[in-house]
């Protein structure tokens, strides 16, 4: 429901989607979420504190203190990344006493286990190369929680998690069997003057802590008779404390407080006497138990309320062990492992250990405790899913030539079990079906195949040759080597003669000069001459001659070596001034031969990018229709009236040159 509903009474129907509205409000105290903290009063999500005020927004802080600014411990966190070469356990980190919020955790995935070792050399998890299955352990004075993914698609590492506070020092250790992915760890330690957690789990009520008081734990009746007596005296009403919960100290005592009143003394004859035991908290494997105690009198050994006894002569109850013998054998069955495959039919494993609980603690026995237990399987197939396979979805196409050699092709699919195409590495490619093969159309007839004659002889005058194009193909469309065809190819030339070559008019040309440039781009010219061509002689003609002939070019490119790179650069711009000296610019550039950027250009060879310009002095155009009427004029300037039309015009010169002086001031500026 929404948020301003959680405190209406609600009911769904099993079965169905609809819920009704059956009060407006629930009781008072009802959790307006599940998981939450906040309550219901009078039909309002109220937050509670940490210090169990209603509406406080005060938390637990990193250090677990009420209403902390997470200054009173440290947080001290690193990453194992050091490189191991041999096999077998290796120390990773030392986890102090008292520490707490403990992760341990790798950083990817690997074939590497962690391990936890007591100071003392007691063994906690993954010890003395036995691999425990997932799992809580308790080590430490805290419970561990040692994960350990296995799903397919997982990359996470192990992991030890653990809210601590530990009561003595830890080992951390990675069992060493392929590279270290990495181990990040991370643990909490109390500052300066933090009180224990520890001094507060074993403290008696009322007894001194860092030299305060703490409040009783669990006051009897006559001094809940008594708070209520004293309340009553300083006039408030014991409804507005708030219920001091163990661990939250008071910083002092009110100044205005009666003193309590002190209880009645009680009399001798009555005194503690043990009744019997609790219950033991094992049925196995050594558990513990505590001896209970009851006021009696002292006579009739009758029990009666605990108010006619001295309570600080009350015996502490003491631990003592009970059911010592040990707990039955069982089979530890560990997580089955990644199956084998990922599609068809694979095997998994998982470890079979035989253990034996005592001491709080889960030991690894011999197997042959656990005989009288059938052993389950260590090994089993499994199947993720069906694997996909091969179709073929069409017949072979018909071959790609009529004759000879040729392919012909088919549509090969990887279809999945559910019958959608999927790509094709979801299918064994060993086992795909060709979708290509050659074929084989028998011999094809060959031909020489011939072009025309060309219609221009190779000379314009004497003898020369025309050509044609023969080539040895097949029947139809696709060519083949030449020596399906024999030996008789047909000629390739034969002779022409345009007659006899006197009295003809030609263009002459001559060698070229030598190139313009010694490196890069540069031109070279030849002479061209239109002449007549005799018995052994050459004509020089007019070239209106050979007007109607093409002429051959007198002017060519040519490139005789690269350059390197040379300063290219533009055209000067226009002065910035035009008197009085300005500047000038231009920007400068060095290229390679193929016009792109380079560095590679002699630095003291560059051109200057700016110069000046216009240097001479500036020299004052007259204008004749501006001139001072009156010789006073420098007062008009002086008292700043060349704002005004009247005087701008009685006064033209003046007011101008101000005018300009004014604008080159505040050019400059």
């Amino acid at each position: 429901v929404k948020g301003s509903q959680k405190c209406e009474l609600n009911c769904r129907a099993i079965g169905y989607r609809f819920y009704v509205r059956q009060a407006e409000t629930v009781i008072d105290g009802t959790p307006c979420d599940p998981n939450g903290t906040a309550i219901c009063v009078a039909g309002q999500c109220k937050s509670i504190g940490c210090d169990d005020y209603l509406g406080s927004d005060k938390v637990i802080d990193k250090c677990g203190i009420c209403g902390g600014d997470n200054t009173a411990c440290k947080v001290v966190s690193g990453v194992f990344k050091h490189t191991l070469t041999n096999l077998g356990y290796h120390k990773i980190v030392e986890i102090p006493e008292g520490a707490t919020k403990i992760n341990i955790t790798e950083m990817s995935k690997s074939n590497n286990y962690l391990a936890l070792r007591s100071r003392s050399g007691r063994s906690i998890i993954n010890g003395n190369w036995a691999i425990d299955r997932p799992g809580r352990y308790e080590g430490g004075g805290t419970m561990f929680t040692y994960r350990r993914p296995n799903e397919i698609s997982s990359t996470a590492g192990e992991s030890f998690l653990a809210d601590g506070p530990t009561n003595e020092v830890l080992d951390v250790y990675m069992i060493h069997q392929q590279p270290n992915p990495g181990i990040h760890y991370e643990y909490i330690i109390p500052g300066d003057n933090v009180i224990s957690p520890q001094l507060l789990a074993h403290r008696r009520p009322g007894e001194p802590l860092n030299g305060q008081l703490g409040m009783p734990e669990s006051p009897s009746h006559e001094d809940e008779d008594l708070h209520r007596e004293t309340d009553i005296l300083t006039g408030q009403s014991a409804g507005t404390f708030p219920v001091i919960q163990p661990g939250r100290f008071p910083s002092h005592q009110p100044e205005n407080q009666v003193p309590a009143m002190q209880p009645p003394r009680q009399n001798r004859e009555h005194n503690w006497k043990q009744v019997g035991k609790t219950e033991c908290t094992t049925t196995c494997g050594k558990g513990s138990q505590y001896p209970i105690f009851h006021c009696v009198n002292r006579v009739t050994h009758e029990e009666v309320p605990e108010g006619y006894c001295d309570s600080s002569t009350k015996p502490i109850p003491e631990e003592e062990a009970c059911n010592l013998f040990p707990c039955p054998a069982f089979w530890d069955i560990g997580e089955w492992s990644e199956c084998s495959k990922t599609c068809g039919l694979g095997m998994q494993h998982r470890q079979i250990l035989c253990r034996q609980i005592y001491a709080n603690r889960t030991l690894t026995v011999q197997q042959y405790r656990c005989q009288h237990l059938e052993k389950p399987d260590t090994t089993s197939t499994c199947q993720l899913k069906i694997c996909s396979e091969w179709q073929i979805r069409t017949e072979w196409t018909s071959c790609s030539v009529p004759c000879g050699v040729g392919q012909r092709t088919r549509d090969v699919k990887c279809v999945s079990n559910l019958g959608d195409i999927v790509d094709d590495e979801e299918c064994n490619m060993k086992l795909r079906p060709n979708d290509i093969e050659n074929c084989d159309m028998g011999p094809c007839a060959k031909s020489w195949f011939l072009t025309e004659w060309s219609d221009r002889c190779s000379a314009e005058c004497g003898d020369g040759i025309r050509t044609r194009s023969v080539v040895c193909m097949t029947n139809h469309v696709s060519s083949l080597p030449l020596e399906g065809c024999g030996n008789n190819r047909p000629s390739e030339t034969t002779p022409c003669n345009n007659g006899p070559c006197a009295g003809k008019v030609e263009w002459f040309a001559g060698g070229w000069t030598q190139c313009s440039t010694e490196c890069g781009s540069g031109t070279q010219q030849r002479e061209v001459i239109c002449v007549r061509k005799t018995e052994g002689n050459f004509d020089v003609l007019d070239p209106y001659e050979c007007s109607y002939l093409e002429k051959p070019p007198i002017q060519q490119s040519c490139y005789l070596k690269p350059c390197g790179s040379k300063w290219f650069h533009t055209e000067w711009s226009t002065c910035s001034k035009s008197c009085e000296g300005g500047f000038r610019v231009r920007e400068v550039r060095c290229l390679s031969d193929d016009m792109a950027a380079s560095t590679q250009c002699d630095s003291q060879l560059k051109p200057e990018e700016k110069e000046p310009c216009n240097t001479q002095d500036c020299v004052p155009e007259i204008d004749e229709n501006c001139k001072d009427k009156y010789y006073n004029c420098n007062v008009v300037v002086q008292a700043r009236l060349c704002v005004y039309t009247y005087y701008k015009t009685a006064c033209c010169a003046s007011c101008t040159r101000v005018a300009n002086r004014q604008s080159g001031f505040l050019g400059r500026r």
